[in-house]
């Protein structure tokens, strides 16, 4: 199961319909300071589940919706798909019946968000269960935030070894095969 695309529409500062092709391999998005890179970060972790508003840079949830600016009027919703390749059948047994998976997140001011499976009305917990099945999620070690490559550089050895641990899938299976 592999990413291969991300599409927005009125979430934070992309207010137009924005997609982004995420190729095999390494992905990586570069520009100038305020061209949403951070905003790309959020929509995917969004889109996978993400319910905590200050993870969002935000004081509610319905603060991803674009908020209008001097020359564009507030949008009423904002919505993320994430497009998943899944012809080598690894997803979960439930989602395992499509060589793609589209899933979407769609939140209306006032109304809150929902989630959608190959147009299928799911609940937060499946989607979440998912990316957690697959090993990756909101909260994956693989999705890198701003400041995070910083913060490794300056680690302690002892905490740069337990962050590089938990990004390899192997957190604390030193210290398991010590006590072994």
């Amino acid at each position: 199961m592999q990413f291969s695309k991300l599409r927005l529409t009125g979430f934070k500062s992309f207010v137009d319909p924005m997609e982004l092709v995420i190729a095999d391999g390494l992905t990586g998005v570069v520009g100038p300071n305020g061209c949403g890179k951070s905003n790309l970060l959020e929509a995917l972790r969004w889109v996978m589940g993400e319910n905590r508003p200050t993870a969002m840079r935000g004081g509610g949830m319905e603060d991803v919706i674009f908020a209008g600016a001097a020359t564009r009027p507030a949008r009423n919703y904002a919505e993320v798909a994430l497009l998943l390749d899944n012809s080598d059948r690894t997803a979960p047994a439930g989602f395992n019946d499509q060589d793609n998976l589209e899933i979407i997140r769609r939140i209306t001011r006032d109304a809150g968000s929902a989630f959608k499976t190959n147009g299928k009305d799911v609940r937060a917990r499946d989607v979440q269960m998912l990316f957690a099945d697959a090993s990756t999620g909101a909260h994956s070690p693989a999705l890198v935030r701003q400041g995070q490559i910083s913060e490794l550089i300056n680690a302690k050895p002892k905490s740069r070894r337990r962050i590089l641990e938990e990004a390899a899938g192997i957190s604390g299976l030193y210290q398991r095969r010590r006590r072994s």
